[in-house]
């Protein structure tokens, strides 16, 4: 079983930054492949970026060229740098990790962009 904790989340302005952190244990890290989704008030959970094993990474086009995805799996850990942050980037971000057929989610940290 494998279990996530993110941290991270917080309120900035906008135009401020973020990097939100998710840590992985009970599996082998290196061999999951994980993403980030978030969740806006009101909203479907909508997918944000993800990281494969051998490291390519892919992002929503709302994201992209802001945000940044990275692993450290050494440390079981996977980042997302948040630049340029808009205030229709609040919501609460959670990490996912994909083994196999099975998938993992984590509880959630909320990120509130002030206009």
């Amino acid at each position: 079983q494998v279990q996530l904790v993110e941290s991270g989340g917080g309120l900035v302005q906008a135009g401020g930054s973020l990097r939100l952190s998710c840590a992985a244990s009970g599996g082998l890290f290196s061999a999951i492949v994980m993403a980030w989704y978030r969740q806006a008030p009101g909203k479907q959970r909508e997918w944000v970026a993800a990281i494969t094993i051998g490291g390519t990474t892919n992002y929503a086009d709302s994201v992209k060229g802001r945000f940044t995805i990275s692993r450290d799996n050494p440390k079981n850990t996977m980042y997302l740098q948040m630049n340029s942050l808009k205030p229709e980037d609040t919501g609460v971000y959670y990490c996912k990790a994909v083994r196999g057929v099975d998938e993992f989610w984590g509880q959630g940290t909320q990120v509130t962009v002030s206009s």
